[in-house]
């Protein structure tokens, strides 16, 4: 069996058959299973079955890879950049100023960052589980603007794998009008740490979606939502959102300062009415 099976994956390395992501799939799977099913069944030392396992692992990381093209592999790295470089800013607790504060407790600070420019920090405590949270933020974000007015749309134009998609939103008018219609395309990523979600992204190029016609498109730098329960109490969620964006176009630095950190408000009391009007159903982080 296990020689057939290499026979299988050897063949995929030849011209006319190196495309076809099924036959590299179904090979390699056979390969780790084979391997798997040896080490429980042949009375080997548990260090050559623990290799075994790892190979088994090794193999199937390299499957994921191949699944892939170049240009979706750079879109997944570049998401995961772009996760690292967002969470780099909030790990500096330093120089955080505070923009706003509600009763509530809901507050938003800011910072000017070397080579990134000014950026602004959410923080609220949402009175529902965190996988509620997760379900309304990465499983049904193209519902995102039913809700929150401050997006006319969020579309999901491309999934690749689990953890990567990338998305053209369309901005609502913000400040009286003064800021005009915004656009963003944008790679996300979505991965769990533990008991926190990390929800990451920034602008990126999409050949499909070129620029709008009476739209400016303005860019998003690494930014990052990150999520876990808060401390004693599970039902309710600490949400931080670091916010970072170029909105192009000739504007005041004192009507982009009021815009952002007020999306960031709004945003927090749109979500609230939300999750508390309609029902939750079963989401997983």
């Amino acid at each position: 069996m296990l020689l057939a099976t290499f026979k299988l994956c050897a063949g995929s390395s030849y011209r006319h058959v190196r495309n076809m992501k099924g036959l590299r799939h179904q090979a390699v799977l056979a390969i780790s299973q084979e391997l798997t099913r040896r080490a429980l069944r042949e009375p080997a030392p548990s260090v050559w079955a623990n290799q075994v396992r790892r190979r088994s692992s090794l193999l199937g990381s390299r499957l994921e890879e191949s699944l892939y093209s170049d240009q979706e592999l750079a879109y997944i790295q570049q998401g995961e950049e772009a996760m690292q470089k967002a969470l780099g800013i909030l790990s500096d607790q330093e120089g955080w100023k505070k923009e706003s504060q509600q009763a509530n407790g809901d507050k938003v600070l800011s910072k000017v960052v070397p080579d990134v420019g000014k950026v602004f920090r959410l923080e609220v405590v949402v009175e529902q589980p965190m996988n509620r949270l997760y379900e309304e933020l990465v499983d049904r974000m193209e519902t995102m603007g039913e809700w929150n007015p401050n997006i006319k749309e969020l579309k999901v134009l491309q999934k690749i794998g689990k953890d990567t998609v990338i998305t053209h939103e369309l901005a609502a008018e913000a400040a009286g009008n003064l800021v005009g219609p915004r656009d963003f395309v944008s790679v996300r990523c979505a991965k769990r740490r533990g008991s926190t979600c990390v929800l990451a992204g920034m602008a990126t190029h999409f050949r499909d979606m070129p620029e709008q016609k009476g739209v400016i498109r303005a860019e998003q730098r690494p930014t990052c939502m990150v999520l876990h329960p808060l401390a004693g109490s599970p039902t309710k969620t600490k949400l931080t959102w670091l916010l970072s964006i170029d909105l192009k176009g000739w504007l005041p630095k004192s009507i982009i300062n009021q815009v952002l950190s007020q999306t960031q408000m709004e945003f927090a009391n749109h979500l609230r009415k939300h999750l508390e009007s309609s029902p939750a159903s079963e989401a997983r982080c």
